[in-house]
């Protein structure tokens, strides 16, 4: 009888351990989903699209326009906008289905991210092949995506009235936004990899493990700060390195009148910050890769921690190149979304050295 119980037992165990690997493999795509948005969302800034759809449907919004009439009455739309008055007056109709691709696609990456997220839970849940405990965590992450829908709305809305283009703080709460979405979804494929094939720990020092929090954190900060260079277009100007135009700290830093407030608002200051953050950036590397070898970390933690040091130089080459060559369009993009690689590189190390053994 034992014996046909264990037997009876193999089959639901590898039923469930095939569910685990779906379950997996599922947030790995949309991971990968996410990323590729994060690109296309770049693009989009970087063509001017992002204010050529004005209005957020979005339920019919993933209808494009199908006829002439359509295209026109998006067009009269977009010609309400300062953008089209101020920046684009007499462009063409073929013109404007460019910029609208852009941004459309955007959007519809969106919608099937939200889709090809909701409806695989509901089934993962109704099998039965959701660990326990994790059931909340993802839904969730999906009420993060949906409330990031609402916040790009809320940063596109920011360029239609007054600006013509869209304010550089909602831009970064709205990059911060998908950066946090694609880092849980690293941190739980992860999990689910490690409840499913068991880990391999090692061991790391305890200042192995707090560095590895400090670059996640850098890491999040300096896209963020990659931002606010976006919002201000200000990787148009001192596209000299090492230096801003023969300067260490340009001359015109601070903004009259604004204060404080020019770190945030200062095209000089915004570029000027992201520099240091990336020498700080790759010091706090260089400082982990040390301290890793010197403490003999074994595993996950001591590839993942190579690895985060190259993804950070390499970043670093590309954001170099991205400046003097005066954002073109495909390394402005690839600079944006080496950004995301490099925080899913630092999520994968912050995971391996919290699953080492402290020492």
């Amino acid at each position: 009888m034992a014996n046909a119980a264990i037997n009876l037992s193999e089959p639901r165990t590898a039923r469930a351990q095939s569910g685990h690997a779906a379950v997996e493999a599922w947030l790995w795509f949309v991971a990968a989903l996410v990323f590729a948005m994060v690109a296309v969302g770049g693009a989009t800034r970087l063509t001017g699209s992002g204010l050529s759809i004005t209005e957020w449907k979005p339920i019919m919004g993933a209808i494009p326009p199908l006829n002439e009439a359509d295209w026109l009455v998006a067009f009269e739309k977009y010609k309400q906008i300062p953008q089209y008055k101020l920046v684009n007056e007499g462009m063409s109709l073929s013109e404007f289905k460019s910029i609208f691709w852009w941004e459309w696609g955007h959007r519809f990456l969106g919608r099937i991210v939200g889709v090809v997220f909701a409806l695989p839970l509901l089934v993962f849940w109704w099998r039965g092949w959701l660990r326990a405990g994790t059931a909340g965590k993802y839904a969730g992450l999906f009420a993060l995506g949906a409330i990031q829908g609402a916040i790009g709305w809320y940063m596109v809305a920011s360029g239609l009235s007054e600006r013509v283009s869209v304010s550089q703080y909602r831009l970064a709460l709205h990059l911060s936004g998908a950066l946090a979405i694609f880092a849980l979804l690293v941190w739980l494929a992860l999990d689910e990899r490690r409840a499913r094939l068991g880990g391999s720990p090692g061991i790391v020092t305890g200042f192995v493990r707090a560095m590895a929090a400090v670059m996640f954190g850098l890491v999040f900060l300096q896209t963020v700060l990659g931002a606010f260079v976006a919002g201000l277009k200000a990787g148009l100007i001192y596209n000299t390195w090492p230096s801003m135009d023969g300067q260490f700290v340009p001359s015109d830093y601070w903004i009259d009148g604004h204060g404080l407030m020019s770190f945030f608002e200062g095209h000089a200051a915004a570029q000027f910050n992201h520099r240091m953050m990336a020498y700080l950036l790759l010091a706090a590397a260089l400082v982990q890769t040390i301290a890793i070898l010197r403490a003999g970390a074994t595993c996950a933690a001591k590839l993942s921690g190579f690895v985060l040091l190259l993804a950070v130089v390499a970043q670093a080459v590309i954001g170099i190149l991205t400046l003097v060559w005066h954002v073109p369009l495909t390394l402005g993009v690839l600079h944006q979304a080496g950004a995301v690689a490099v925080l899913g590189i630092a999520v994968w190390h912050l995971f391996a050295v919290n699953d080492a053994r402290k020492v």
